[in-house]
C-alpha cells in the first residue's frame, strides 16, 4: 500500500468475466485493489483471479469462507494457488478455523494475506439480535477482530463505524479493509448497508483499504467516480500528514 491507488478496492459485481474485466479496465488508473466476490466467482472460478494481471492491481478473492477447519484450510491453499493477494474468512468460525487458515497461509508462502470479517455492514442491532446476538455491531466487532487477531490473522474487515476503535484497540500493525464507503456527495445513499462513512473519514479514523462499489461502477463514467475518491483518499492523507 504504497500508494494511494492500492488503499482503493473496487468490486468486480459483474455476471461475467467480460462485463468484470471491461469494468476493471475502465477504473484501473485509479483502482489498485480488484475485489472478486461470490457472484463471478460462482459463475467464472479461477478465471476471475487472474483480471489483475496486466492491470498492476492485487486481487481480494472475498469469498468470507465459514465451515469446519479442514474444508477451510484447503480452500485457502487452493487461494494461494491463484496468486491473490487477500482471501476473506468470517472471524465467526471459531479459533480453530482462524488457526488452520493461518497456518496454511505462513505456510504456502505466497504473500496472501487473511482478512478476517468481523459483522457484516449490511447488519444492525436488530439484525444481530435476530440471530441470538445481545450486543450492538460495535461491541460484536470488536469482540470478533480480537479473537481473530490473537490467533494471528493479520487483517480485518470492518465497517466505517468501527474502523476507528479497531484501529485504536489493535495498533497499527493489523490491516482493516472497510466496505459501505460512500463519497462526500453520496453519503447519504447507504443501499442495503446500513453502517456506512466516506472515503475521508475513514482513512483519518484509520482505514487500510477501502471497498468503494456502486459509487463507481453504476456512475455514468466510472473512471471518473473513480478518480475522485482516489482523490478523497489523497485529501485525507495529506490532512493527516499536517496534522502529524
Amino acid at each position: 500500500m504504497d500508494r494511494p491507488r492500492h488503499r482503493l478496492a473496487f468490486p468486480l459485481d459483474y455476471p461475467t468475466l467480460a462485463d468484470a474485466r471491461r469494468g476493471a479496465e475502465l477504473v484501473s488508473a485509479s483502482v489498485g485493489v480488484l475485489k472478486v466476490g461470490l457472484e463471478l466467482f460462482v459463475r467464472e472460478g479461477p478465471a476471475a483471479a487472474k483480471l489483475g494481471a496486466g492491470l498492476d492491481a492485487a486481487v481480494f478473492l472475498d469469498l468470507k469462507l465459514h465451515d469446519i477447519p479442514e474444508t477451510v484450510e484447503r480452500a485457502v491453499a487452493s487461494a494461494t494457488a491463484l496468486g491473490v493477494r487477500y482471501l476473506t474468512v468470517h472471524a465467526a468460525g471459531g479459533p480453530k478455523m482462524l488457526e488452520r487458515a493461518v497456518a496454511r497461509a505462513e505456510r504456502e508462502r505466497t504473500g496472501l494475506e487473511l482478512l478476517a470479517v468481523t459483522v457484516l455492514t449490511s447488519l444492525d442491532e436488530a439484525d444481530l439480535a435476530a440471530v441470538g446476538c445481545p450486543d450492538g455491531p460495535g461491541v460484536q466487532a470488536l469482540r470478533l477482530a480480537r479473537l481473530a487477531v490473537s490467533v494471528g490473522v493479520p487483517g480485518l474487515v470492518c465497517s466505517p463505524a468501527e474502523v476507528g476503535t479497531l484501529r485504536r484497540e489493535l495498533g497499527p500493525e493489523v490491516t482493516l479493509v472497510t466496505p459501505g464507503i460512500r463519497p462526500g456527495d453520496q453519503a447519504k445513499a447507504a443501499d442495503d448497508q446500513k453502517r456506512v462513512g466516506t472515503p475521508e473519514s475513514a482513512i483519518r479514523a484509520g482505514s487500510s483499504v477501502l471497498v468503494v462499489g456502486r459509487p463507481i461502477r453504476d456512475a455514468a463514467d466510472p473512471a471518473l467516480a473513480a478518480r475522485r475518491v482516489l482523490d478523497e483518499i489523497q485529501q485525507a492523507e495529506r490532512a493527516g500528514a499536517n496534522a502529524g
